[in-house]
């Protein structure tokens, strides 16, 4: 996928994963795969991930804290499976909606400040392109108390809500406040608040930033070795006009 930047710059120091750059794609093929070295065989990946989520579904237990850690891990299941379908070319909507249907449902058991919960389905929804599900969750997370937590987490929980709801002076409130926690990886908040601010020049490089990060990491979610936070913060930044022109194997 490629974005031009509005102002017709082209993202400084765009990547390619290289082989000594975190995990090689190759490494998650499937064995015999018709695919190319450095390609990832997509459909398998896919296909590993909607067993998960199936396996995740057919042994839901009925405590409720084992209900909900099942529900989180058939939820981050479905996310892979949505990201595979994606970088196969295809939409992955239906998968990302049940992922965000799950996020959602074991939410109601979770222990306190789970905020990964709705920030999994915000970002879910946002990169299915479904705004209305994303600005519903969006409002879920609010009301939830997101922005009166005291966790970085919760804050850019509370960021991410506000930026899908358009606002954008609240967003730069929680960003400011994820930014300045070590545990919070500050990337990313910065490029919240760069898309809040419409700063071009801030946000492609933080937006490089947290590509980077992706590119040089040793594990993925799910073993999905896609840049998923990438794809949310360049669809919230087309909607500014300021989007990155990125390259790399691990966007579509």
């Amino acid at each position: 996928m490629v974005v031009l930047l509005s102002s017709g710059v082209r993202a400084r120091g765009a990547r390619k994963l290289t082989s000594g750059a975190g995990r090689s794609i190759s490494n998650l093929a499937a064995p015999g795969s018709p695919y190319p070295p450095g390609v990832a065989n997509w459909d398998e990946l896919q296909r590993r991930a909607v067993e998960r989520y199936e396996d995740g579904g057919a042994r839901l237990p009925d405590d409720p804290d084992a209900r909900q850690r099942q529900l989180t891990r058939m939820a981050n299941a479905a996310a892979a499976a949505a990201l595979a379908e994606l970088m196969a070319g295809r939409h992955g909507s239906e998968w990302f909606a049940r992922a965000a249907e799950r996020y959602r449902e074991s939410w109601a058991d979770a222990p306190p400040e789970s905020w990964g919960r709705p920030i999994g389905a915000i970002k879910t929804r946002i990169v299915a392109g479904d705004w209305q599900g994303a600005a519903e969750d969006a409002r879920w997370a609010l009301d939830a108390g997101a922005a009166r937590s005291e966790s970085p987490i919760g804050r850019y929980a509370a960021a991410l809500a506000y930026a899908v709801l358009g606002e954008w002076d609240d967003v730069r409130v929680h960003a400011d406040f994820s930014r300045t926690h070590e545990t919070f990886p500050n990337e990313v908040a910065d490029a919240l608040a760069f898309i809040a601010a419409e700063d071009v020049v801030g946000y492609v490089e933080a937006v490089e930033d947290v590509l980077e990060s992706f590119e040089t990491r040793d594990e993925y979610l799910e073993d999905m070795p896609v840049a998923d936070t990438v794809l949310v913060l360049q669809a919230l930044a087309r909607r500014r006009g300021i989007s990155a022109e990125l390259d790399s194997e691990l966007l579509p």
